[in-house]
């Protein structure tokens, strides 16, 4: 896949692997997310600064040079009136500004960094290592929005009358990354409101729409439409929560033994991440989808470049992309084909 593929999530940008105490290892073998760097591979230069603003080329999504242009932390709703304000000045030279959605502030992560967790060489200014909001209300909690924290890139969701950090982005992209499925809005207690005039994801459902028929099941496959990815029916490889190791080689049983001979290999996190739907939870997945056997937690093979002996993991009853102890029994595992038929 490469980024003029419609079908396709994002690379990681991973490039090294870790073992299950954190030391480097090599890549080769180990069914580890920079052993295949699955997805749209970046471009290089990856962003292109012209003034105050940046390209991502990746995504074709404008950005805010400046990380911090409002200068505090602010509660959500003062963060969508915030941005609001900004078209009404034409701030930057433009008028359609928004507070991103979810996975439009997390594409702009890098698995491979830390502190702050984003691209080595990007050009913006005062990032902060903090969280910051986006327009994607918690389904799990509606008086919750997700947030992106810049120092590890951790997503999880933050009650709306709390303060946190606004980034600005423009522009609806190039179609790469899909839309969240969020169609709803919320208040900041949760109840639900009009969209029209909101600024939320709800409203502005920007991203590549989700085909109609999104799954389609081939015997103990279930092809993705979106992302073009092929995925186990039953959701659930191992009868209990098991380690990373042991997912991995969960995985690599399945394909007959080698870690990178068949066609099944442990999903990166932004594979895993690409299921969820955030009009729903519990689980954070399609109304209607046709998985079996769905857990509350899943093992990705991308390594935590924050602490490297914990893994990236799908908190899916949430929706929340968060990190586990590699040595830990923690999490089920869900393998991933690129093929349309294993």
């Amino acid at each position: 896949m490469n980024a003029r593929n419609p079908q396709a999530c994002l690379q990681t940008g991973q490039t090294d692997c870790h073992d299950e105490s954190g030391r480097e290892t090599p890549c080769f073998g180990s069914g580890q997310d920079a052993a295949f760097r699955a997805g749209a591979k970046w471009p290089e230069p990856r962003f292109e600064a012209a003034d105050e603003v940046v390209l991502d080329r990746l995504t074709g999504l404008v950005w805010a040079r400046d990380a911090n242009l409002a200068g505090w932390p602010m509660f959500w709703r003062e963060a969508l009136e915030y941005v609001a304000r900004m078209n009404g000045d034409r701030a930057l030279g433009f008028s359609d500004w928004r507070l991103p959605n979810r996975r439009e502030l997390r594409s702009l992560v890098s698995c491979q960094t830390r502190k702050p967790a984003l691209p080595a060489g990007h050009p913006f200014r005062n990032v902060v290592e903090s969280w910051y909001w986006t327009s994607t209300s918690a389904a799990i909690r509606p008086a919750h929005a997700w947030y992106v924290h810049m120092a590890g890139a951790r997503m999880f969701y933050g009650a709306k009358d709390q303060s946190y950090l606004v980034w600005p982005v423009r522009g609806t992209g190039n179609g790469l990354l899909p839309a969240t499925g969020q169609t709803s809005c919320f208040d900041r207690l949760g109840r639900q409101i009009a969209c029209a005039g909101s600024g939320q994801d709800g409203e502005t459902r920007t991203g590549r729409a989700w085909p109609e028929n999104r799954f389609s099941v081939a015997e103990d496959v279930v092809i993705d439409h979106l992302t073009g990815l092929g995925w186990r029916r039953d959701a659930s490889l191992t009868a209990a929560p098991v380690s990373w190791r042991e997912a991995l080689a969960a995985v690599a049983e399945l394909n007959g033994g080698g870690d990178d001979a068949g066609p099944w290999r442990l999903p990166n996190i932004n594979e895993l991440e690409s299921l969820v739907d955030c009009e729903n939870a519990a689980p954070a997945l399609p109304g209607g989808h046709p998985f079996l056997n769905v857990r509350d937690s899943y093992w990705s093979s991308t390594t935590s470049a924050f602490e490297p002996d914990w893994a990236w993991a799908l908190y899916l009853e949430k929706g929340a992309v968060g990190v586990g102890g590699k040595g830990g029994r923690h999490f089920f595992a869900w393998p991933v084909s690129n093929r349309r038929r294993p």
